[in-house]
């Protein structure tokens, strides 16, 4: 064949994926305008996108390794703009607190995804598996309904912010036992070593690597590059995410790390604040929308995988949100609702968690497909809730205004709140 026709087919190739990622993000959009308008949170919007576009409907575009990749980024970007409001000191305060939000997190949901599946007949595998999916925290979903209502320093979002931090880790703990169960042995050196290096890192980052940075900070933004403050943090941002990913943790856990070692010496910087919520706006569709287009609406058709979805979904939110309301019930029920339901978002954990069982051959199609179905109900079900529950959070901020022209905003009232 000849030159022309592989250049032929390349530009072809390109301009399919430029086409994909146009209506994701016009879907995405669009929808979420649809949703502002109707008083309800733009982050369900842009995943029932993924959900209309996507292969179930009109099959206008399709998950691909490119749109994985560019979700992927999406996130990273988002919690590391998330981290960028929360200062170490913030995690801190709430870090008993929510240590016990996080431990009753993760043991109540797997304990009640564990049984209902043995209850339906499923075999201790599949069992397993379900269990650790209802497991780890979907942080994105929460950070972008709480950013985008401008509540990231309201009393509770450190809770769930720091609690999603250790259910990653303890997540992942239980995902390597499971996986190990699942291969027919337990590794017990990969389970402490993937524990000791997540602790010692996140611990490394937050009381060393921030004063550190903010030390250094003035001689960083009198470098002669253009933006170098937030060259330096995209740097940072994409740099610990490696790091974080390279010792068995999440790469967001990393990203949400540099944002807050940033945190003080960002807290000034509009332009800073700026530009990483324009790279933000851009990149976070793509992760919302390509949730949504991973649910394979096909699997659907036989009456039991509907009624095992519904009871999996019911078991997932229920069991987050009781055992972490429970672990904040001492700051009032509207506040330790407002935790638990934060909790409840499963998202792309969930969905990583389900791909890793299909891959190991330990389930089925069909129970891929419930898995999936309770991590993209999850994600949707969260938002209009923490709307509601946050709702007198929100006006008070509306009341309050603005403290500066990059949006952060003064809450010292909200402790008068319940």
């Amino acid at each position: 064949m000849s030159m022309s026709y592989f250049m032929t087919a390349a530009a072809g190739d390109h301009t399919r994926v430029l086409l994909t990622l146009f209506l994701m993000l016009v879907a995405a959009k669009l929808m979420a305008e649809l949703f502002e308008r109707l008083r309800q949170p733009a982050v369900a919007g842009e995943i029932l996108a993924g959900v209309i576009i996507g292969p179930s409907l009109l099959g206008w575009a399709v998950p691909s390794e490119i749109t994985s990749m560019l979700a992927e980024v999406g996130v990273i970007f988002l919690l590391f703009n998330v981290g960028l409001e929360t200062k170490p000191a913030a995690i801190f305060k709430v870090g008993k607190r929510a240590a016990v939000v996080a431990v009753l997190g993760v043991v109540t949901p797997f304990l009640g995804g564990w049984l209902l599946m043995r209850a339906w007949g499923a075999t201790t595998v599949e069992g397993l598996f379900v269990g650790t999916a209802m497991v780890a925290t979907s942080v994105g979903i929460t950070a972008r309904v709480l950013s985008s209502m401008r509540l990231l320093d309201a009393p509770t979002a450190g809770i769930i912010l720091s609690a999603a931090v250790i259910d990653d880790i303890l997540g992942l703990m239980v995902l390597a036992i499971v996986s190990s169960v699942a291969a027919g042995a337990i590794n017990y050196v990969e389970i402490v070593t993937t524990a000791v290096l997540a602790i010692g890192f996140t611990a490394f980052i937050a009381l060393v690597g921030a004063p550190v940075i903010n030390r250094f900070a003035p001689r960083i933004g009198r470098l002669r590059i253009g933006d170098s403050f937030f060259i330096f943090g995209l740097v940072l941002c994409l740099g610990l995410a490696v790091a974080a990913a390279s010792i068995g943790i999440a790469a967001i856990i990393g990203a949400f790390l540099a944002g807050m070692a940033l945190a003080e010496a960002a807290e000034d910087d509009y332009t800073m604040h700026k530009q990483t919520n324009g790279v933000t706006e851009f990149l976070v569709p793509f992760f919302l929308v390509n949730i949504g287009m991973q649910l394979d609406l096909g699997v659907f058709r036989d009456p039991s995988v509907i009624m095992l979805s519904a009871l999996v979904t019911i078991v997932a939110v229920a069991t987050k949100l009781i055992a972490c309301a429970a672990g904040a019930w001492n700051m009032g029920k509207r506040r330790a609702a407002q935790v638990g339901m934060g909790m409840v978002p499963r998202g792309e954990v969930g969905i990583v968690v389900a791909q890793i069982g299909l891959s190991l051959a330990v389930i089925t199609a069909e129970l891929y497909g419930v898995v999936l179905f309770m991590a993209v109900a999850t994600t949707l079900i969260a938002p209009p809730f923490l709307k509601w529950l946050y709702a007198s959070e929100a006006a008070l901020d509306a009341k309050i205004g603005p403290a500066d022209a990059g949006g952060i905003v003064v809450k010292d009232e909200l402790s008068k709140i319940c």
